[in-house]
């Protein structure tokens, strides 16, 4: 089993928190990591996703709760919301006992329906775990630290760890969720055929008319070709033929169960007023966004006009996994940059008072001119630190003050 980065959070939220909740896309491992947390602490486990188990909890929530006393394991927990006041109660009087720690664990794919009822009823109780695919440093079993532009432990990481550019397409087009590491000889395709039929079916279903279904499969299949760019509803609405409340909507559904996230734009008044505002969307993993799009190998991937977008899609989805696996996504803010000029700037991390600026690339030379937008920043309010082009060099190099190109590796 891939060692989680995550875990340690996991734990560490039990041991501080009375409910520990864990929300992520389906087959991310939540699951598995349930399984740990049962063996090593000793937790009951259950899933509402047993239709059986599920009528049970619904019909009677009370009764449920007092079968499965704490410390406890409920997966799913969305698909039975009546189960949330009840559980307000059970955790109170538990508190009261001088039991304020470690009591339930909550786990659900559709995040929005899992925090509603967390917010509506626990709020200040609960500790929020936000759980992602594997890492690459986690596929490949190595130290993960939320991504900073330290040259120093960049270069000792890429004298022990070097991707291959020919092996970086080939993990963007398989993906990242557990199954397709622990199955080797399962194909992506066959992975992502059924994973699109099941979210469709156990999770879309809940939210659109059935009708609407392939209409909703069309929307995804653009959003897979547009990874990376901005997000227009005036285009999606014309694309899919439905109105654009529907495709805000529908948006809000795959924001909900982890398929997609957005990146808001970076604004500040000391800096410029003409920046563009609508946020950019990256699918939260590549392997799922390749397979939509039909580009099903490296070699298609490496000669497709969406390359340099997949490849962006990778560089962010790293980093934002390198925070949310070490708990620190709680302090971090990430934007990107773009003017009506066509300055941009891919990636913004905003930490400690301090901006990164990130540009990512599918390329390895690079210079000055390539991170002119960066000098946009140079009156922020903020301090800035060392910045860079995250691109498929094999060397660090200098492209400016306190600029470097820095290979995907030091990821």
């Amino acid at each position: 089993m891939i060692r989680r980065t995550i875990y340690k959070e996991i734990l560490k939220t039990i041991n501080n928190k009375a409910v520990t909740v864990i929300t992520g896309a389906r087959q991310v491992g939540k699951t598995t990591l349930c399984g740990l947390i049962e063996k090593e602490l000793g937790f009951g486990y259950v899933s509402l996703a047993d239709p059986l188990v599920r009528n049970a909890a619904k019909n009677d929530p009370s009764e449920f709760l007092s079968l499965h006393p704490a410390p406890y394991i409920i997966d799913e927990i969305q698909k039975a919301p009546e189960l949330f006041d009840y559980l307000e109660g059970v955790v109170d009087a538990q508190i009261k006992k001088g039991n304020k720690k470690g009591l339930y664990v909550l786990t659900g794919s559709q995040a929005y329906k899992l925090m509603k009822g967390v917010s509506e009823s626990m709020s200040g109780r609960v500790g929020l775990i936000s759980m992602e695919p594997l890492s690459l440093s986690e596929i490949n079993d190595k130290e993960e630290e939320p991504f900073e532009v330290n040259i120093e432990s960049i270069s000792n990481r890429c004298k022990k760890y070097m991707i291959d550019s020919n092996d970086l397409y080939k993990y963007i087009t398989r993906g990242f969720y557990p199954e397709l590491y622990d199955n080797k000889d399962l194909s992506s395709s066959m992975f992502y055929s059924d994973y699109v039929a099941t979210y469709l079916e156990r999770d879309v279903s809940d939210f659109i008319n059935l009708k609407d279904k392939q209409k909703f499969i069309n929307l995804m299949t653009i959003l897979a070709s547009l990874t990376g760019q901005e997000l227009i509803y005036e285009n999606l609405s014309n694309a899919i033929g439905v109105d654009i409340k529907t495709i805000q909507s529908w948006i809000s559904v795959l924001i909900a169960g982890n398929i997609i996230h957005l990146l808001e734009p970076y604004y500040e008044n000391s800096v410029t007023r003409r920046v563009i505002k609508r946020p950019k969307i990256y699918f939260s993993d590549t392997g799922l966004a390749c397979y939509l799009a039909r580009v099903n190998s490296a070699e298609t991937l490496k000669n497709s006009y969406l390359k340099g977008h997949m490849v962006e899609t990778y560089i962010v989805n790293e980093i934002i996994k390198s925070y949310k696996n070490n708990h620190r996504d709680v302090d971090a803010s990430f934007y990107y940059y773009r003017t009506f000029e066509k300055n941009e700037i891919d990636l913004i991390i905003l930490l400690d008072g301090k901006l990164t600026l990130l540009e990512c690339k599918s390329g390895e030379k690079y210079g000055k001119d390539d991170i002119k937008a960066f000098n946009d920043l140079k009156n922020t309010v903020y301090k800035l630190g060392k910045n860079a082009i995250i691109c498929t060099t094999h060397t660090i190099y200098p492209i400016g003050d306190n600029a470097y190109a820095l290979p995907i590796s030091s990821i």
